[in-house]
C-alpha cells in the first residue's frame, strides 16, 4: 500500500501518523506541495492520501496560489472515493473542495480542549472507539491538542463526528473521508516549534497565551495523545 502526506509546512507534516504507517510496512511519500511543483508520483495513484496543517487559510489563495491545486486535486480525489484523512487545514481544505466552507472560528482554540465525540460516531472506522456507548446518556470525550483559529462547516451530506463549544471537529464525507481539526498527527518536537515561533500567530497574541504553561501541560499529556492519534492513523489505515 502506498500513501501520499501533503504537507504545507516544514513543521507541520505527518509526525506520528508516520511512525504508524512505516512501522505497517506501509509505503509513505511526503509532498511538500507549497515548495514542490509535483508529488513523487501521480497524486491519483496512491491507495490513500492525507493533508495536514499550516499557518495560511484557504481564502489566502493569492498569496498561496498551490491552494487552488490542491483543492482540484481533493475534489478529484473525493470523486474517485480515494481514503482521505485531513487534519486543522487539511480538514478544511477537504471541506471546502466538497462544497462545505471556511470561516474564522468565534474564537481560537490553541492548547488543550476537552471534544465531545457525538453519537453518530458509534460506527464510525476511525471513532467509533472514543464514542458514547449505545443507550449511555453522556457524549464521549478526548482532551485534544489544537491550534487553530478557523473552522470548517462540512458539505451537504457530511456526518459530523464530534465537536467542542467552538466548532466542528471531526466530520466524515461518504465512507472514506474524513476530516479532524485537532493535530492528533503533532509530535512533541513539532508542537515545541510551533510554541517557540507562538508570538508570529496574531491570534495567539491576542488571546494572551502563556507558552510556559502549555509546554508544561503539554509534557505531561502528549505521550498518551501520541498513543492517540497512532491508533486513529492505524484505523485509517485498516480502512484504506
Amino acid at each position: 500500500m502506498r500513501v501520499l502526506a501533503i504537507v504545507h509546512e516544514r513543521d507541520a507534516g505527518p509526525g506520528v501518523f508516520a511512525e504508524e504507517i512505516r512501522e505497517r510496512g506501509v509505503e509513505l511519500d511526503t509532498w511538500l506541495i507549497a515548495e514542490e511543483a509535483e508529488a513523487a508520483a501521480d497524486p491519483l495513484g496512491y491507495d490513500a492520501v492525507m493533508s495536514f496543517g499550516g499557518s495560511m487559510n484557504v481564502a489566502q489563495r493569492d498569496a498561496h496560489p498551490w491552494i487552488d491545486r490542491e483543492l482540484e486535486l481533493l475534489a478529484e480525489l473525493l470523486r474517485r472515493r480515494t481514503p482521505l484523512l485531513g487534519a486543522c487545514l487539511g480538514a478544511q481544505l477537504l471541506a471546502e473542495a466538497d462544497g462545505g466552507s471556511v470561516r474564522r472560528a468565534r474564537e481560537p482554540e490553541i492548547g488543550w480542549f476537552p471534544v465531545t465525540v457525538l453519537s453518530d460516531a458509534r460506527d464510525d472506522p476511525l471513532l467509533a472507539p472514543w464514542a458514547p456507548a449505545d443507550g449511555h446518556p453522556s457524549p464521549g470525550s478526548i482532551e485534544a491538542l489544537e491550534w487553530h483559529s478557523y473552522e470548517a462547516a462540512p458539505p451537504a451530506g457530511a456526518i459530523a463526528l464530534a465537536s467542542t463549544d467552538v466548532c466542528t471537529q471531526a466530520f466524515r464525507i461518504g465512507e472514506r473521508a474524513w476530516g479532524i481539526q485537532f493535530h492528533a498527527e503533532v509530535t512533541a518536537e513539532d508542537f515545541a516549534t510551533w510554541l517557540a515561533q507562538w508570538r508570529s500567530d496574531s491570534d495567539a497574541v491576542r488571546i494572551g497565551l502563556d507558552p510556559d504553561a502549555l509546554r508544561g501541560e503539554t509534557e505531561a499529556k502528549i505521550a498518551d495523545w501520541n498513543r492517540f492519534g497512532r491508533e486513529l492513523c492505524g484505523r485509517f489505515l485498516d480502512v484504506a
